[in-house]
């Protein structure tokens, strides 16, 4: 009984002193508790996390605390004990000039003795700077498909000028299984474009702030007017550029026209009165030719080549790989993955919505927030993984915001 009774106090001073430490409220009889923070990169090439944010949140004190990392160490003061959800973030560039959104956190941590260390290790999401936010190609009933679209977003946390950023849909025009034989000596360092085109500028017309999206319509008109087609879920009014095919019966805009570049071998738009990607799905680049390099793919013909499965003469751009900012490949359903035009290397998934003239297209998905509230999109270079498909087609879906040389302003 004696050793019975023993135990029961003992374990009720445990507890009584575990209620102690572990109460906030108690915070003015214990004082002022610090921490020491490290936080290990696990991305490659960013050796350390100096400059990140860090929040403590207790958020039954309502407490909340921020501060800056330090290199190695960080050592936090002005605590009080309690249950805490701590985050880590931030953007860091990498050693080959990748910049990353990094992120750590350590949910519902109990701080509970003054002066602990606590290790945060912190992964990355890589930031492209320029990456298709939307795209809608489906059309709608009936058979209307002047309402495509493609708005491309700065996911980076810079001024991005568009002068000659170019963009490109690849071949073939559908997803097929019988896919095209480009030549041996190429493999792995192309892909093959049916049709270029340019935004225009002298190098700096086009600035495009960070968290600022621009929108290319292949008609850039209220397409919701009767003379179109009422049932169109876009009014395409306020797009940057078009591609215009200066066709009469669907006039120049106000956008400002993307200039051609290339069409089977010329600079030449062809007899066409439209240019469109396929209501099924294309697949679709945007890339940037370096400073101090010429990109030609008319003139140059190194930059042009056949489909050697075909006696068909007609002529397709190479589009240098790591000239690529951003690639997105849509097809038909889930099962045309085996029909990939796209290399892999720059999309390993595939997108889809399913049917055509459905007025649905697909939307990348917000993977953070930077601190000004704008998204960062989330690019892990699978379309599979990183688009939501299936929605109502949306300018601007997720609070970007419009350049200030929109020509409707």
């Amino acid at each position: 009984m004696k050793s019975f009774n023993i135990l029961f106090f003992l374990l009720f001073l445990i507890a009584a002193g575990c209620k102690k430490i572990n109460s906030a409220g108690d915070a003015d009889r214990v004082g002022q508790y610090a921490i020491e923070v490290t936080a290990p990169s696990l991305v490659t090439g960013i050796s350390h996390t100096a400059g990140l944010k860090i929040v403590l949140e207790n958020f039954a004190e309502g407490f909340r605390l921020e501060k800056t990392l330090t290199a190695n160490a960080t050592e936090i003061k002005g605590l009080i004990p309690g249950i805490y959800s701590i985050n880590i973030s931030g953007r860091m560039t990498a050693e080959n000039g990748d910049s990353y959104y990094l992120n750590g956190s350590k949910i519902n941590y109990a701080i509970v003795r003054n002066g602990e260390s606590l290790e945060i290790p912190v992964s990355g999401l890589k930031v492209s700077p320029l990456v298709f936010s939307e795209i809608f190609y489906a059309g709608t009933t009936p058979f209307y498909f002047r309402n495509q679209f493609y708005e491309i977003y700065n996911n980076s946390d810079e001024v991005i000028y568009l002068d000659g950023i170019h963009f490109a849909n690849l071949t073939p025009t559908k997803a097929t299984t019988t896919l095209p034989l480009w030549p041996a000596e190429d493999q792995g360092k192309y892909a093959y474009a049916e049709r270029v085109w340019k935004i225009p500028g002298t190098g700096k017309d086009y600035p495009l702030a960070p968290g600022e999206s621009f929108v290319i319509s292949q008609f850039a008109a209220n397409h919701q007017l009767p003379q179109y087609n009422p049932a169109s879920p876009i009014d395409g009014s306020s797009s940057e550029f078009e591609f215009n095919m200066n066709n009469a019966n669907f006039p120049d805009q106000p956008a400002e026209d993307i200039l051609h570049v290339f069409f089977n071998g010329s600079a030449s738009k062809g007899t066409s009165p439209q240019y469109l990607t396929s209501v099924f799905g294309g697949a679709y680049v945007i890339f940037k030719v370096p400073e101090g390099e010429t990109y030609d793919p008319v003139n140059n013909p190194r930059l042009q080549t056949k489909n050697l499965a075909s006696t068909a003469a007609t002529l397709y751009a190479k589009v240098p790989i790591g000239y690529v900012l951003d690639g997105v490949e849509a097809g038909d359903n889930e099962n045309t993955i085996a029909a990939k035009r796209m290399p892999s290397v720059l999309d390993a998934g595939m997108t889809y919505v399913g049917a055509t003239y459905n007025s649905l297209g697909v939307a990348r998905k917000v993977g953070a927030t930077n601190a000004d509230g704008t998204p960062i999109l989330t690019d892990t270079n699978n379309s599979t993984e990183d688009f939501e498909r299936g929605l109502i087609p949306k300018f601007r879906r997720h609070g970007s915001k419009m350049p200030s040389w929109n020509p409707t302003r």
